[in-house]
Order: C-alpha cells, then sequence, then structure tokens
C-alpha cells in the first residue's frame, strides 16, 4: 500500500539523490497520521530494535522487555546460557507474560497459570490433562530474532532479516577503535523523557552540527570541531571528533590520559543512536521510540565499568540530563510545532564540499532512508 501523501504534489520541491541539490522531506512527513502508521510495518516491523544490554541477561533466568509500537517482546536467558526472544504474549488467551526486567525460575501468565520455560516451551497448563486433542507443542512461544552486538541486544521481528553485524558492516570496528573496552561496560541507568515531537525530528536534530555553536555552547566547549566529521556508511552514519579540545570544559571535566579522542557519536537505522563521551570508559544509547506522530519517547541507557557510575562519569550523565537534553528537547518541540505552520513546507539542506561539522548531508541520508522504505516516490535527480 502507498499512501499518496507519500508522494510529491503540486507545491512540494524536488527531494534529490543529490543532498547539496535537494530540498527535505515535505513537513507531512512529520506529522501526517497514515504515514505514522505505515512506518510501523515498513520501517519497524522489519528493522533491528535495541532492547536492552547483555549485562541485564546475563544469568538463566534473566530477563528484559520492550516495547515495538504494539508489539510487546522480552528477551531471557535459558537454562543452557543461550539468549532467546519471544512475543511477550500467553498463546492461551493473550495475556501478557512479564513486565520490565528482573529473574524468575519459570514464567507464568498472571491470568491462567499457564507456565513456560525459557526456550519459549510449554511446561503446564492446568486442567488441560485430559483434553482431547490439546498439544502442548501448539502453544510455545512465538520467537522473535535476537543478536549481541557490542553488548547490544537487539531484537527483529522479521524472520528473514540479515543478521545486524552485517547489516551494519563496519560499525562494530568503528566502536570498538573508540571504546575498546566495550565488552567489560554493563547496564548502569536509564534516563526517560517524553519529548512532544515526531520520532524523526530527534533523528534530524542528532544528525547534523550545523546548530551546535548556536545552540549547544557547552558542548562545543568540550568537542574539538575542527576534527568534528560526519560519515554516512549504509544503515548507519558517525560523527566523531579525533583530538582532544580541553580536560577542562563548561560541560564536565576528565583526564588527559583516559581518551584520545573529544567525542564519537553513530546513529543506526531506524531509531537509535551511541555516544561515547571522553573520560572513563562508557557508552550509551538514545532510543527514540514513536508515541504518536506528534509525541516520541526517548530512552538513554548508560554503561559504564561494572554499571558503577564513578564521580567523574556522573557529571557527564548529568550534563547529558541537564544540559545537552534540555537543549535540544526545546529545538525539536519548536521544530514540531513550525512543520505545521502554513508557512513552512520544505527547507534545503545546507552542504558544504568538505562535508564539515556545518553540513547536514547526513540527515538527507536519514530522510532518503525514510522515503526508500516508505516506497515514496521521489525525483531521481
Amino acid at each position: 500500500m502507498t499512501y499518496q501523501a507519500l508522494n510529491l504534489q503540486p507545491g512540494d520541491a524536488p527531494f534529490r539523490a543529490d543532498p547539496a541539490k535537494s530540498y527535505t522531506l515535505p513537513a507531512r512527513f512529520y506529522h501526517d497520521p497514515e504515514i505514522f502508521a505505515l512506518e510501523k510495518d515498513a520501517i519497524f516491523y522489519k528493522s533491528w530494535w535495541y532492547a536492552g544490554h547483555v549485562s541485564q541477561v546475563a544469568e538463566a533466568g534473566a530477563f528484559l522487555t520492550t516495547r515495538i509500537h504494539e508489539q510487546n517482546i522480552f528477551v531471557a536467558r535459558t537454562r543452557q546460557g543461550d539468549l532467546r526472544a519471544f512475543y511477550n504474549v500467553c498463546p492461551h488467551r493473550g495475556h501478557k507474560l512479564v513486565e520490565g526486567t528482573g529473574r524468575k525460575n519459570i514464567i507464568t501468565c498472571p491470568y491462567h497459570a499457564w507456565a513456560f520455560d525459557f526456550d519459549g516451551t510449554l511446561k503446564s497448563a492446568r486442567n488441560t490433562e485430559n483434553m482431547e486433542g490439546f498439544n502442548r507443542d501448539e502453544f510455545a512461544l512465538k520467537p522473535v530474532q535476537v543478536e549481541v552486538f557490542c553488548g547490544l541486544v537487539m531484537v527483529n521481528l522479521d524472520p528473514d532479516a540479515t543478521s545486524f553485524a552485517e547489516q551494519t558492516g563496519d560499525l562494530e570496528k568503528e566502536i570498538r577503535h573508540y571504546m575498546p573496552q566495550v565488552d567489560d561496560l554493563a547496564f548502569a541507568q536509564r534516563d526517560t523523557y517524553d519529548v512532544k515531537s515526531n520520532w524523526k525530528v530527534m533523528i534530524d536534530n542528532f544528525l547534523e552540527c550545523y546548530h551546535c555553536h548556536t545552540a549547544h555552547k557547552d558542548f562545543v566547549d568540550l568537542v574539538d570541531m575542527n576534527s568534528y566529521r560526519v560519515r554516512t556508511n549504509g544503515l548507519y552514519s558517525s560523527q566523531c571528533s579525533d583530538a582532544v579540545k580541553s580536560t577542562e570544559s563548561k560541560a564536565f571535566n576528565f583526564e588527559q590520559g583516559d581518551v584520545e579522542f573529544s567525542y564519537a557519536g553513530w546513529f543506526v537505522w531506524p531509531n537509535f543512536t551511541i555516544w561515547v563521551y571522553p573520560g572513563e570508559p562508557n557508552l550509551s544509547v538514545l532510543q527514540m521510540n514513536p508515541a504518536e506522530p506528534e509525541r516520541c519517547i526517548e530512552y538513554q541507557d548508560w554503561f559504564v565499568p561494572n554499571g558503577e557510575v564513578t564521580p567523574q562519569l556522573k557529571d557527564a550523565i548529568d550534563y547529558q540530563i541537564d544540559v545537552l537534553q534540555p537543549e535540544d528537547i526545546g529545538l525539536c518541540e519548536s521544530v514540531q510545532e513550525g512543520l505545521k505552520s502554513s508557512g513552512y513546507n520544505q527547507g534545503r539542506f545546507v552542504v558544504d564540499k568538505g562535508r564539515t561539522e556545518l553540513s547536514e548531508h547526513a540527515v538527507h541520508h536519514f530522510q532518503k532512508l525514510v522515503a526508500e522504505a516508505l516506497g515514496a516516490r521521489l525525483d531521481p535527480g
């Protein structure tokens, strides 16, 4: 199905393959309820989704849950040590099986007490022992693809999807270059933000630093902008600054010996970003979860050695919570209002030949992925 609003309409300027010649996607892509509905099947039910961290499911019986629009999923560690993922629904009458994170000896439905092992098999179902034709194998939990990548637990509702590692090419190599201790990190905390913005506005904002000098003065004080470059690569893009500007900044301080860069970040299709700040080993994931056409729930999960936040790491986390996130949320909520204005439909991507920190080519890269996934017919020029 292709909804007419996906395609260029009278009055629309062309969205082109060349970002330097292209206009942005029309504003309706960011608030139209039918486009929002199409994104579920075309994007989110076919893509890899960040669910949590392997440290949260390290022991047998440990589980975590995640939600992809209406689809509730849980990931669990089996008694044999394998990681499995399933739809979080009882095959008897559809009740949710588990909530949040935790650890159990067996998964028991709160409704009628059907019990399942962590490999998805039905172990017991009260009062079915003498039912004619009842086959427990018919009522095993429905599996979902699961994969661990640099400690991140990824799930995919598409049973035919190729592996996340295969789809993302050199991403693991890049992450390990900037954070070689990635395998030693553990979950520390989750911060949640309820934003009055379409999820794509949030990602557009992440993908360019054209706004950094005006809106993120502490970030610019922290990061060496002369070496800050944004590079697109298939289903991800990177934005890294390879020089240390100063160990003492308005954002937070760190020790010179800890790092050889001032920032590393990645966008990963379709809706999450990975951050590495200078200082003691750390990595965080900021995920933009679509809630409504004009509302997004952001989760930022932090991973540090042994899951213990030191004073230096707390300063970095507090900077994110108290300064950078409020700045970005304010920008995105204002943009969302503007996208409904009769005075706006499209803008131009500001792209320079050097693809410097001021260039918006990565925003175009993301918007092109969105348009292609939705099957939009766009200007081929």
